[in-house]
């Protein structure tokens, strides 16, 4: 049985790493995007030509929060809106070189930084670490789908 206390531990854990890292990489990589920038910069380069609905729903984000982050992005060089042909109205985003540079060094300086990490760690840590990976992932679904459903 799990103690009550292991929710919070895991989720300020989690939190803990990802705030870390965000931090580091502010500092190794300019300008500076916030994180709902980065995460739909990020969306954009793994799904080209995704629209601005589906980007706000696989973000959690609203339709207008979205269309602010796109105009930003757009500005600062990274989006391009196309329209998309079978709906006239609606735009699909697209990454642009500069974009797709920019996460690529993000990627790359991200896994720099977790690999010197770990670097740091036993090997009984770095093991326990890479047997998480698969549950982690499985709570991250698991926790997706509660929100789809609610």
């Amino acid at each position: 049985m799990e103690s009550e206390t292991f929710p919070d531990e895991l989720v300020d854990a989690l939190v803990g790493v990802q705030r870390r890292l965000r931090r580091r990489l502010r500092r190794q990589i300019a300008p500076q995007l916030r994180g709902a920038e980065v995460e739909l910069l990020r969306l954009v380069v793994d799904r080209p030509g995704v629209g601005i609905s589906d980007a706000a729903k696989d973000l959690h984000l609203a339709g207008n929060s979205v269309s602010t982050l796109v105009n930003q992005l757009s500005r600062q060089g990274y989006l391009v809106r196309e329209t998309d042909p079978a709906d006239r109205r609606a735009a699909r985003l697209m990454p642009t070189p500069a974009a797709d540079a920019r996460l690529a060094e993000w990627r790359k300086r991200r896994g720099e930084l977790v690999r010197d990490g770990l670097s740091g760690l036993d090997e009984a840590d770095r093991e326990a670490l890479r047997a998480a990976v698969p549950a982690l992932r499985r709570l991250a679904e698991n926790l997706y789908e509660e929100a789809e459903e609610s």
